[in-house]
């Protein structure tokens, strides 16, 4: 995988998006750290690829919601005490 800094994308931005489809990916750095992902896509796939980009996001998402109710404590919550608070919540939303 080809890491380019953000400087290169505004310099050389006409070699990168080039050079994109036979990459697949680029990772966008910013002081060396990784801020963005660049992925090639085509007329056929645009709508498929950020679905499948979307996904992943929510999957981390609940992955890290996962991890801070586990390091809370949390995953010793019965079903029970789980209804509970959702129908507090909704009540409280209606209200």
């Amino acid at each position: 995988m080809r890491f380019v800094s953000v400087r290169d994308l505004r310099g050389k931005s006409a070699e990168l998006w080039r050079d994109l489809p036979q990459e697949g990916e680029m990772v966008v750095t910013s002081n060396g750290r990784p801020v963005a992902i660049l992925a090639a896509v085509n007329e056929g796939n645009v709508e498929e690829s950020l679905a499948a980009f979307r996904r992943t996001r929510a999957i981390e998402a609940v992955a890290a919601l996962q991890l801070g109710s586990s390091i809370r404590g949390h995953e010793r919550i019965s079903a029970a005490e789980i209804e509970r608070e959702i129908e507090a919540v909704r009540r409280q939303r209606a209200g």
